[in-house]
């Protein structure tokens, strides 16, 4: 698998966030700000994400995923669409609930050009393993499955 990044573009407050590889953890620091910046853009509109470069995506990134999905409609009261080609990640999607957050599209998105990766943020470990426990408590509020799945690892977590 290739190393991942997240490519970012937007015109006139329509975002479109591209996972591109296998997007882990390392890159929690970076999606968050991104996504905090864009949901305080005065003109933002709407969000797309787009999976089909994606790889692999491990559960960090499903919870900053879902965080992002939560926050929209909160703020903005619409789901986001998530647009995702391969079966294996939609089934991951679905299986974490994600499909109840986000408008699921399993077909290539039909934004064109490209985007820019985001700035890589590095963290400190008391950083990253706080944005790892807010992805993962963000994770477990999406279904009880996802509370069982994940409560061992968050209380290992907010322990140290």
């Amino acid at each position: 698998m290739s190393e991942g990044q997240v490519l970012a573009a937007q015109e006139s407050g329509a975002y479109v966030l591209m996972f591109v590889g296998d997007v882990r953890l390392t890159l929690c620091a970076s999606i968050e700000e991104y996504v905090e910046n864009m949901l305080n853009d005065p003109q933002f509109s709407s969000v797309w994400v787009d999976l089909c470069g994606a790889q692999g995506i491990d559960s960090t990134t499903l919870g900053q995923l879902a965080k992002l999905a939560i926050s929209v409609h909160k703020r903005f009261d619409f789901r986001p669409a998530i647009y995702c080609c391969d079966a294996g990640i939609n089934r991951l999607l679905g299986s974490m609930g994600l499909d109840r957050l986000f408008e699921m599209h399993e077909k290539t998105c039909c934004a064109t050009g490209s985007g820019q990766s985001i700035p890589m943020i590095p963290g400190s470990e008391d950083d990253v393993r706080e944005k790892v426990l807010e992805a993962h408590r963000a994770l477990m509020d999406v279904s009880p499955e996802n509370r069982t799945r994940f409560s061992e690892l968050v209380a290992t977590l907010e322990r140290r």
